[in-house]
């Protein structure tokens, strides 16, 4: 198929070069079948006997040899053009590839001592591969160069474009599988060439790798007709670049063609933006590469079709321990490479298979841009001083607690302008979760075309936003996992659009944590708002509190969740986490006008502690324990705590209540269950062994029992929180449906407190008949009752 792109810059590779390029590729094919299949015998120095092969064989055999000549030909192009890069490789299930190539180049032996690059260490290879203490059978975090889990499909070229962001020098390497083409995720993907600006960022280079199959059918985009691809392709705004065939040679040479055409016409739009100031938006060149599945491997087995067919996508000869036939298949299938020819006596890879690797740093498995720690520079967060809000009295005020955050974000992106390491990305909500002061610093992330009524749009924002939260979250996380910080804004609801791509990310974190060579890189980051509590105008659909389960769930020692009950503890939890490292942080607050509780000192110290009493707030006098505790997490839960505090002080004068807020909601779990877990000891003297607590939660009220059921006091520990009702209605009309008002709360404590409900029955039916009139006052009026609305603290 013809395409418009200049011809490349440079002549092609010689006869000498394709000779070794197609070395290098029979090298890394050949060590990709013996990671699946051996575990002795690695160079083929004695006939394969049953002995020599795994008892279980696991593995993709069928996307690998397209893997290797990716690998092989990006190996050519770092070298000669001296360019740094990186390669995302969404197929992940080829993982005996990727390794295999990391330890042709010594990335691997370099990581990885024990595997050394010579007979030993290639028997080492071999057998850890999917074995009892070894290493994954998918591309993992602990494959040198990996950025990219390769467990779960869709995340490859968002992963990629978050890595070439602010990274001008960078080319990302982004292979497609064709399965991984049909997931909606990859879709969304092909979109985010209209935000990648050519000044300021690196180029991304998708190569779609068609090998037809997956594992029990054919994929889509291979079926399609070639024109309608290529329509596809381009309405998508890219310049597409076909290699296809499966004669080994004349592939090389069309791949090297590609290659170097795709690398010009990138040089030549990047020079054309950084240089002559064009700011037209980039067609940016891409390479379909079309190769049989399982290339190379056996044509039949048993009389049955292999190559080129999905059957060739796991392990093409399943019976080879037990079947001699299979076994002298493979014997044949491995010695095809002519493995004397590539490696010496002591098993070194020869001169010839090494000719187009490069060395150091520019190798695929040893760039520092995938292992982003070693670019990671401390983020400048400014002085909290100078953004938190007076606080006279408690409860007396109010304020807007994003606003308040977005202040502090525009003061990161103005101190960050010109390092360009700070991004903050939401799907279409900065302004709407009142974040948009930090259009005063930074624009919004567009290259396509703009209008007179179009507003903060510009091509070297640093605010990415886009109606996919898949995508926000792919970009975030190839911007982290390569060196830089950033924050993700979403409705609280829809996080759970990424409750898989996060937990993957956790995972990754998780086992990064195990690797020394791993260095931490910025903490994952969340601001959940637009949350249950206040959906005034879009009602029931946008109420989910969820997501904080989903994540309490992980790996204890990476997550971690925070429900600030004000503006200056929101500040003071931004602060840390923004300054973290390694972890997924979770912070749940309200962009609507709330209370202030506490100075920023006194913000400052209880999200030290994480969880607290608010001496002010109950009515001990420290000559006994409470009578009750009234406990609360999350701002609206804590309002309504602290009004129902009030009701009791008013009308129950004689009763010792205490209030314990928690902003950390890892507290609530035993220490031995997670890193911030309180002692019993810690946690029976805050809430008590044996006296009734009525905690007032943001989310799900049967999470708090979950993290605190092996307390002493658990029986007597009450939970109000949402409960699935919910509808569009008034705020204080939203937490009465889920009986977390604060009526409702009084009347948990009367009914609780032993001895309580008789001498308080009038104040309990009095509860009862305020929750009755507010019931017929919202359905008269629209609005909360006059002593809601316009309630404040008087403690």
């Amino acid at each position: 198929m013809s395409d418009a792109l200049p011809s490349p810059s440079k002549t092609g590779p010689t006869e000498e070069e394709i000779a070794a390029l197609d070395a290098h590729w029979r090298a890394a094919n050949y060590l990709a079948v013996g990671q699946i299949y051996l575990m002795d015998n690695p160079l083929l120095t004695r006939p394969l006997a049953p002995e020599d092969i795994k008892p279980r064989l696991l593995g993709h055999w069928g996307t690998s040899p397209g893997l290797n000549l990716v690998y092989t030909h990006l190996n050519r192009l770092i070298a000669q053009r001296g360019i740094p890069a990186l390669c995302v490789w969404g197929p992940g299930h080829g993982g005996p590839a990727v390794l295999a190539n990391s330890w042709l180049e010594g990335s691997y032996s370099q990581t990885y001592p024990d595997v050394s690059r010579d007979e030993a260490g290639m028997g080492a290879l071999f057998k850890q591969f999917s074995f009892p203490g070894g290493v994954p059978s998918h591309v993992a975090p602990e494959t040198p160069g990996s950025i990219h889990e390769g467990g779960e499909l869709g995340y490859a070229l968002a992963h990629a474009y978050g890595a070439a962001l602010d990274h001008p020098e960078l080319l990302v390497t982004c292979v497609i599988g064709d399965g991984e083409a049909e997931t909606g995720p990859l879709a969304g993907s092909w979109h985010a060439n209209k935000f990648l600006d050519p000044v300021h960022d690196g180029a991304v280079l998708p190569v779609l790798h068609l090998n037809g199959y997956k594992i029990a059918n054919p994929t889509v985009l291979a079926r399609l007709p070639e024109d309608e691809l290529d329509a596809l392709l381009r309405g998508y705004g890219h310049e597409p670049l076909y290699v296809a065939g499966d004669d080994p040679l004349t592939v090389h040479r069309a791949m090297a063609a590609a290659m170097d055409r795709a690398f010009d016409r990138i040089r030549e739009l990047q020079d054309a933006a950084r240089t002559g100031g064009d700011t037209a938006r980039p067609r940016w060149p891409m390479i379909v590469l079309r190769t049989p599945k399982g290339w190379t491997g056996p044509a039949e087995v048993d009389g049955v079709p292999v190559e080129g067919t999905w059957r060739a996508h796991q392990v093409p000869l399943p019976g080879v321990r037990d079947n001699p036939g299979h076994l002298r298949q493979l014997e044949r299938w491995l010695r095809s490479y002519r493995p004397e020819e590539l490696f010496d006596a002591e098993g070194r890879p020869t001169d010839q298979v090494l000719a187009c690797v490069p060395e150091g740093a520019a190798r695929l498995g040893a760039t520092p841009y995938a292992n982003g720690g070693l670019l990671l520079r401390d983020l400048p967060v400014p002085a909290l001083d100078e953004h938190a809000v007076p606080v006279d009295r408690p409860g007396s005020a109010l304020h807007e607690p994003t606003r308040v955050l977005g202040g502090l974000l525009e003061a990161v992106m103005a101190a960050t302008a010109d390092r360009r390491d700070f991004r903050l990305v939401g799907p279409d909500e900065t302004a709407s979760n009142r974040l948009d002061a930090v259009y005063e610093a930074t624009g919004k992330a567009w290259q396509a075309g703009t209008l007179p009524t179009d507003e903060h749009l510009a091509r070297d924002g640093r605010v990415m936003e886009v109606l996919s939260e898949h995508l926000c979250q792919g970009w975030l996380e190839g911007y982290l996992l390569t060196g830089r910080h950033g924050l993700f804004s979403c409705y609280e609801a829809f996080a759970h659009i990424v409750d898989s791509m996060v937990n993957q990310h956790i995972k990754w974190l998780r086992t990064s944590r195990r690797l020394p060579w791993r260095r931490p890189i910025a903490s994952l980051n969340y601001l959940l708002t637009s949350h249950v509590w206040r959906q005034d105008h879009n009602g029931f659909s946008h109420q989910d509190p969820g997501f904080v389960d989903h994540v309490l769930n992980k790996s204890p020692e990476v997550v971690r969740v925070y429900l600030p009950p004000d503006t200056n503890t929101l500040l003071s939890v931004a602060d840390h986490v923004l300054r973290s490292r390694d972890y997924v942080n979770v912070i749940v607050a309200g962009k609507q006008p709330s209370f202030d509780w506490l100075t920023l000192d006194q913000a400052r110290a209880h999200c030290a502690r994480g969880a607290g009493v608010w001496e002010w707030a109950g009515t001990e006098d420290g000559s006994r324990e409470p009578d009750v505790v009234l406990a609360c997490a999350g701002d609206v839960p804590t309002l309504e705590v602290m009004a129902a505090a009030g009701l009791l002080r008013r009308h129950l004068p004689e009763l010792s209540v205490r209030v314990v807020n928690v902003v950390d909601m890892a507290r609530l779990m035993p220490h031995a269950e997670h890193p911030h877990g309180m002692p019993d000891s810690e946690y029976d003297a805050l809430f008590t062994r044996d006296k009734p607590v009525i905690f007032a939660y943001h989310g799900y009220p049967w999470l708090i029992h979950r993290l605190a059921y092996r307390r002493a006091g658990h029986a007597q520990l009450h939970v109000r929180g949402y409960k699935e009702e919910g509808t569009t209605t008034t705020p204080f009309d939203m937490v009465v449906r889920n009986d977390l008002d604060r009526y409702r709360l009084v009347m948990d404590v009367i009914d609780r407190v032993p001895g309580l409900g008789v001498r308080a029955a009038p104040v309990r039916q009095a509860m009862v008949d305020t929750r009755t009139r507010h019931h017929d006052w919202i359905r008269a009026h629209g609005t909360d009752l006059p002593e809601v609305a316009d309630w404040t603290w008087e403690g």
